[in-house]
């Protein structure tokens, strides 16, 4: 009798130790930790509930083969016909997936609130399915289990609905009132906020969750996703590197690791990272995007530009070219016409190729922005030409293109040597913006006087000295550009032998510079030329 009852409680032992093991697994696979999942649940394999579990951890792997032969182990438990119906959707196989559970529902009496709910499950956290019954099968199973979970679950499946924002978190806070689960409740409470763009909410939501069970990894994510997508990068790296010492660190989670290290300008790491990610043997072809983007930044052009080649002739699907890829293809040309001179005109082709490409992919509007985003490439690279040409295409797509836009136009243009155009953008400041006419006068004179260096025509003593007259409050005339007029002006109207007006600028200019020997030139010049 005592070593039937040793035996006994060995079993009961046993069966214990299997339902916690499933249970959390369980809470594990509701983390997204689906490796440690596996690892938990392999002690009870052969358990329908755990193999159930097993057979989704697997799929959260993304190993739809290996979840189909665990689902199969117990055809006729209605677990595993759910878990089956998640591999149904999986491959794109939605009526018959559908079908298979409608048998589970219709084999449901009043009291199997569990075959609602799992069946509903398989709709909720697959793709394909029709939600509308999953929300009905939620609603019966809670009519006789109320519980936590089944709550979160049907907020999980309002969220999939356009309208069901607010009943999910109806739902979710109704989860939280049960106390049982209150981190993963949390986590979605603050995922809704986030979504209704209510921070500070958010914020107070994911701390609770991260208060509730120190060891969800899911606030994190949520925090270090949403820093992601409002431009806090170094506040989202701070949160995916807790979440990555709480989660099972999947390749999905070192990529986006690797996204944020690059965008929080970290790009060393962010390379040392992605290696050795690739190094454990997982390979895609936006690895080489990364690679080539995070190189460019650390001035590694040659092979910025060799991991490019490498990302183009990997990427088959042209759906999965973006318009950053051209962008970073023309900035690493730009780049390497700097490095290799001898090429410079070629590589300044291939750059001005792909920006092109860049533009003829972007859908917006409104296209100032990328324009500029090239002009300051080409300004980066010296080619102070192409820059102005960028800046051009500005405001020639929008009439009420900015002072600003017109300026930089034709301050590139002008550096860039291309004087038509630097003189086209100045006298466009000073028609359309009259009250930044201490700018465009100015910069007319310079324009002007380029091309008359020996100061014989005057094309520029009009502008400078409508420049000179020419005030507004709050804007002073600098010493290098008074100058700049005053040097130009003596040495035309010496040229005309203008003596009073050459002396005059000689004498300002010596009012700036007291030792400056051109004009001290001119002024000696007039005094030698009245004792004669």
């Amino acid at each position: 009798m005592k070593k039937i009852t040793v035996t006994l409680a060995a079993l009961a032992l046993a069966f214990s130790l299997n339902a916690q093991s499933a249970k959390e697994g369980e809470k594990l696979v509701d983390y997204g930790r689906f490796e440690s999942a596996k690892k938990t649940l392999q002690s009870s394999a052969g358990k329908e509930e755990a193999d159930y579990y097993l057979g989704l951890s697997e799929l959260g792997l993304g190993n739809i083969d290996a979840a189909r032969q665990i689902f199969s182990k117990h055809p006729d438990n209605f677990y595993s016909q759910a878990g089956m119906a998640r591999v149904l959707f999986a491959e794109g196989k939605k009526d018959e997936a559908a079908k298979l559970l409608q048998t589970i529902i219709d084999g449901a009496k009043k009291k199997d609130y569990e075959k609602y709910k799992i069946a509903a499950d398989a709709i909720t956290y697959s793709n394909g399915g029709n939600i509308n019954d999953a929300i009905a099968w939620y609603q019966k199973a809670m009519e006789k289990e109320p519980t936590a979970k089944m709550h979160i679950a049907l907020g999980d499946a309002y969220m999939k609905l356009q309208t069901g924002g607010g009943d999910a978190m109806t739902n979710y806070e109704k989860a939280v009132e049960k106390g049982t689960d209150n981190s993963l409740a949390y986590s979605k409470i603050g995922a809704l906020w986030y979504a209704a763009r209510n921070y500070e909410s958010a914020l107070k939501s994911y701390e609770q969750a991260k208060n509730a069970d120190p060891n969800n990894p899911l606030p994190y994510r949520d925090l270090a996703d949403a820093y992601y997508r409002v431009g806090k990068y170094e506040l989202a790296k701070q949160n995916i590197e807790k979440y990555l010492t709480l989660s099972d660190k999947s390749t999905d989670d070192l990529v986006q690791y690797v996204h944020i290290l690059f965008l929080s300008k970290h790009y060393p790491e962010a390379l040392s990272k992605l290696e050795e990610v690739m190094k454990s043997g997982i390979e895609k072809p936006y690895f080489y995007r990364l690679k080539g983007y995070s190189q460019f930044e650390t001035q590694d052009y040659k092979n910025a530009l060799d991991n490019m080649h490498i990302f183009f002739s990997k990427e088959t699907k042209p759906e999965s070219i973006i318009v950053d890829d051209y962008m970073y293809m023309g900035k690493i040309m730009n780049a390497m016409a700097t490095v290799d001179t001898g090429n410079a005109k070629m590589y300044a082709d291939s750059a001005n190729f792909y920006f092109t490409k860049a533009v003829a992919m972007d859908t917006t509007a409104d296209k100032a922005e990328l324009y500029r985003k090239i002009a300051e490439g080409f300004k980066d690279s010296k080619n102070y030409a192409q820059a102005g040409a960028w800046y051009g295409k500005i405001v020639a797509a929008n009439p009420n293109a900015a002072s600003l836009d017109y300026y930089y136009w034709g301050y590139w243009s002008y550096y860039g040597q291309n004087y038509a155009d630097a003189a086209k953008a100045f006298a466009g400041i000073s028609e359309k913006y009259p009250d930044d006419r201490h700018i465009s006068y100015y910069w007319q004179g310079l324009v002007a006087a380029a091309g008359d260096q020996e100061a014989k025509t005057g094309a520029g003593v009009k502008f400078f000295e409508d420049w000179l007259g020419f005030s507004k409050e709050g804007v002073e005339k600098k010493n290098d550009q008074l100058m700049v007029a005053y040097q130009y002006l003596a040495y035309f109207y010496y040229n005309q032998s203008n003596e009073a007006k050459a002396t005059e600028y000689a004498n300002k200019i010596l009012t700036i510079q007291p030792d400056n020997e051109f004009a001290k030139q001119i002024i000696e010049y007039y005094k030698a030329k009245a004792k004669k």
